[in-house]
């Protein structure tokens, strides 16, 4: 008798693991590198398509808010929806709007792309990123690590220097090609590494209002942030919408806390010590490096030509590739718990030689640079898998999306905020930097200070990750005990004798 099940369609390089993180890479860091090239490009893009400033930075605030309504998206298509077909679906869409933007003749065509570009970016990382970590085993789960941190923050301290390269040229569209060409190379090995995968749960809700909510409140929270630019911040056109923005966030995360069967873990995180501190941490550690390198960059950019510029900030790519190793080599040791914190004190160090000499000498750029880059990748990174081990893996990609909304909102739609602080405060852009970049110290010592806090009083202690027992969805890698179980009596229920999590 034939057999007659059903023939599942498969890549010719489905399982492999080289070929699955390479399609991450190409996925993940066309937009992150092109939102950090931008700032010596946009004046050329501006002047060539006929754009106001005000109007790129408009459509630069609609990009970022489509990277963060595509970390919800992400969650709710996946619950319904076949996981590796949507994925395909992510990285042709994303080709899309890369050739969009890169053959745009008009503001509008320019704008849109990049919108496309952000939306699927964040897709991706939520739909991709998860099945890498946990579908190749223990063994692979270090180079994971590395790999997403590499992409994530290596492309992001990447920009500044591709940047300046194209910017020397006095063009832009070269670079975009090429971001429209390693977008098609994440859709073609989407197809070679397609292995169909179901839907998580189809018995799960549709939560059309919460997604709305949340596209609401991300476009006014980033449309008020972009507009300042223009416009005084508590003029009605920028704090009516960053305020209101804002406040229908905080409705979405209430919302989904107290739901019964919300689309994203909310309640999990934010009721459970260690994940509180890691989230904590990585939002402040990416307010503050805001301050660190786009407003130093900004204040030197009338001394040096966009080349010599985009060189002086290169040894934070050094840092980010440092702290991705370390990242690794870590993975498996207590000293996850620590790395995040050696992170904001390279941060706060870094911003502190920024702020040494005001405009900084290039011998202080080189090394604030190399400081913050090893800052930025040695606390965000890490935090986000501090908190996925918290909780079982098959909740991986929704601490993820939760992570990456809030990050985006504390580094994308604070920038503005910063920008236009530094520009109008202090008498001069010059001491108004200064005074940002002393912000911008504060949190960094704020967000290491509450996350060291949050662990005493939640009485929790670094421990060695049981990733085995992760990967095989057994458990979280480690036990987290109840948020501020020590102040409130709770006991954690847990000795090191008893712990189910110990390896």
């Amino acid at each position: 008798m034939l057999d007659e099940r059903p023939v599942i369609p498969r890549g010719r390089l489905a399982g492999s693991y080289p070929a699955a993180a390479a399609m991450v890479v190409f996925a993940l860091v066309p937009f992150l590198a092109l939102s950090a090239a931008l700032q010596p490009l946009t004046p050329i893009v501006a002047h060539q398509l006929h754009m106001s400033l005000q109007t790129m930075s408009l459509g630069s605030g609609m990009a970022n808010a489509g990277y963060a309504i595509g970390t919800v998206l992400a969650v709710q298509f996946a619950q319904h929806l076949p996981q590796r077909r949507m994925m395909v679906l992510y990285a042709a869409v994303l080709v899309i709007g890369s050739i969009l933007t890169a053959a745009a003749s008009s503001p509008g065509m320019f704008i849109a792309g990049r919108v496309l570009q952000g939306v699927c970016t964040s897709l991706l990382l939520i739909a991709a990123v998860p099945p890498l970590a946990l579908g190749f085993g223990l063994e692979r789960l270090r180079e994971t690590a590395v790999i997403m941190s590499l992409c994530i923050f290596g492309a992001v301290a990447l920009g500044p220097t591709v940047g300046g390269i194209q910017a020397s040229a006095n063009g832009w569209r070269p670079l975009f090609w090429v971001v429209a060409a390693i977008s098609l190379a994440a859709l073609v090995l989407s197809i070679l590494t397609f292995e169909d995968a179901p839907p998580m749960d189809r018995s799960a809700p549709w939560t059309p209002g919460v997604i709305t909510l949340a596209a609401v409140g991300c476009v006014a929270a980033f449309y008020g942030s972009s507009e300042l630019l223009t416009h005084r911040f508590l003029e009605a056109t920028t704090v009516v919408p960053l305020a209101g923005g804002l406040a229908l966030i905080v409705v979405v995360i209430v919302h989904q806390y107290r739901s019964r069967r919300p689309l994203l873990t909310i309640r999990s995180m934010l009721s459970s010590t260690i994940p509180v501190a890691a989230i904590c941490l990585a939002l402040f550690a990416a307010a503050a490096s805001v301050s660190a390198t786009g407003l130093t960059a900004a204040l030197l950019a009338d001394r040096y030509p966009p080349l010599h510029l985009g060189l002086l900030f290169l040894p934070e790519l050094a840092g980010a590739v440092l702290t991705a190793f370390a990242l690794g080599a870590v993975m498996k040791t207590r000293g996850m718990h620590y790395l995040p914190l050696v992170g904001m004190a390279f941060l706060a160090a870094g911003i502190l030689v920024f702020r040494v000499e005001l405009p900084p000498s290039q011998a202080l750029t080189l090394v604030g640079s190399g400081l913050t880059g090893v800052g930025l990748g040695a606390s965000v990174a890490p935090a986000l898998f501090v908190a996925g081990f918290s909780l079982p893996s098959n909740n991986l990609q929704r601490v993820f999306a939760i992570v990456e909304l809030l990050r985006a909102v504390a580094a994308f739609m604070i920038a503005p905020v910063f920008a236009h602080f530094a520009a109008t405060v202090g008498g001069s852009p010059v001491a108004g930097t200064g005074i940002a970049l002393w912000i911008g110290v504060g949190l960094a010592i704020a967000g290491a200070l509450i996350a060291v806090l949050v662990y005493a009083l939640g009485r929790a202690r670094p421990q060695t990750p049981n990733l085995k027992r992760f990967i095989d969805m057994e458990g979280p890698a480690w036990y987290s005990p109840p948020l501020l179980a020590g102040v409130r009596g709770r006991s954690t229920g847990r000795t090191p004798a008893e712990d189910p999590c110990r390896p």
